[in-house]
């Protein structure tokens, strides 16, 4: 088994580190404390492929791996996270709509959305279905040869200054099974959006709840065949597990990066905190544990890409593993800056705020472990 990337992979890794140096990490601190939603810089990161990178090359996407396109988060993400993290909610919706629309409705979109001229936000979680998402009220009731789409969505990524949504709604009562997908324009008649919530972090991306009032849909607007939702978007958080993991490699990767070169400048009782051994111990396990996180979600990415029956379990694995590890390697970094860590000219406290929300989303750690735990005594634990 080869762990080293290969060329094509670098070459991606390279001319993501690049944008990140360049447009992202220059600018992250004045998004994150004046809350800009950078579409400018969105729409340059889409004229490199990096709002489509799974996306199938019919569409216009890169048609990458999950691992590859796992590789180009990392480094976008030491750039910025929670600007990242956005595109990786963007890439989700390019790639439902060009992997399961009806031909009319990709033509009409996807040129849009792969390019970021389009932004799009992805509409599962509401008021009372977090983590229990079979349970959603959101109704699509048809009639003839459109929908009628009624209820409310909350903690939506891009909400009110994205253009288009993807949506998942009811249209039966059978549980998970009469759930449908549709992707929606985000200005239509009987959309409303509340008000941008204040978040301790993810600030460059606005977050708000969205309410559907009769919204008409065309039904050829709908994703598969009715039913086929709940399984689109169990798919889709999968890979946004692999996605939401990587955004804390690449922050933890960063804060590490930048609280070795802070310790070996820094001084105290005549020497740099760096020759302090319990400093040095610190700093080991910080590499190892976040090492060891990186390899789990490239091994996840790679079981995604194989479509291997455990796939599943290995996401939620690394999704626990990887965000708990980054939150963790984050806090010591900002421990290592000691009071300087603390205040917002140097980036750690933001590092902190933004990967914190990493471990509820795509699905709360605790329920990580309810997957985990159910294919263990479901299979086996030597099947894992």
């Amino acid at each position: 088994m080869d762990f080293e990337l290969n060329e094509e992979q670098r070459a991606f890794a390279d001319t993501a580190a690049q944008f990140a140096d360049q447009r992202l990490m220059p600018n992250a601190a004045k998004w994150d404390s004046e809350q800009i939603f950078p579409k400018e810089v969105l729409s340059e990161a889409g004229e490199l492929g990096f709002l489509s990178l799974y996306t199938p090359e019919e569409q216009g996407g890169l048609g990458l791996s999950r691992l590859d396109a796992s590789i180009v988060f990392e480094q976008l993400a030491m750039g910025c996270t929670s600007t990242t993290a956005y595109m990786t909610i963007h890439n989700m919706v390019s790639w439902m709509v060009a992997s399961f629309a009806t031909d009319a409705v990709k033509q009409r979109y996807c040129d849009k959305l792969v390019t970021g001229e389009w932004l799009g936000s992805y509409c599962l979680t509401e008021p009372n279905a977090g983590s229990d998402a079979a349970s959603l009220t959101t109704s699509a009731t048809k009639q003839g040869e459109r929908y009628i789409l009624n209820g409310a969505k909350a903690f939506i990524s891009g909400a009110g200054d994205t253009d288009v949504l993807v949506i998942m709604a009811r249209t039966s009562d059978e549980g998970a099974k009469g759930v449908s997908a549709f992707v929606v324009p985000a200005n239509a008649e009987g959309i409303s959006y509340g008000r941008k919530e204040p978040k301790m972090g993810w600030n460059s991306q606005p977050t708000r709840s969205v309410t559907f009032d009769g919204v008409v849909i065309p039904d050829d607007h709908r994703l598969g065949a009715e039913g086929e939702g709940f399984t689109f978007a169990m798919k889709g958080l999968d890979g946004g597990r692999i996605n939401i993991a990587t955004c804390s490699i690449g922050t933890a990767q960063q804060a590490l990066n930048q609280a070795t070169q802070y310790i070996q400048e820094r001084k105290q009782f005549g020497k740099r905190i760096a020759d302090f051994q319990s400093i040095q111990f610190r700093l080991a396990d910080m590499a190892t544990e976040l090492v060891a996180a990186r390899q789990l979600v490239r091994l996840a990415a790679c079981k995604l890409d194989q479509n291997s029956s455990d796939a599943t379990a290995y996401c939620a694995m690394a999704k626990r593993y990887a965000t708990d590890i980054g939150f963790k390697v984050c806090d010591q970094a900002l421990q290592l800056f000691g009071g300087y860590g603390y205040i917002q000219e140097y980036p750690m406290e933001r590092y902190f705020r933004d990967v914190r929300v990493h471990q509820i989303l795509e699905g709360t750690n605790e329920i990580m472990r309810l997957i985990i735990s159910r294919r263990l005594l479901a299979q086996g634990a030597q099947l894992l």
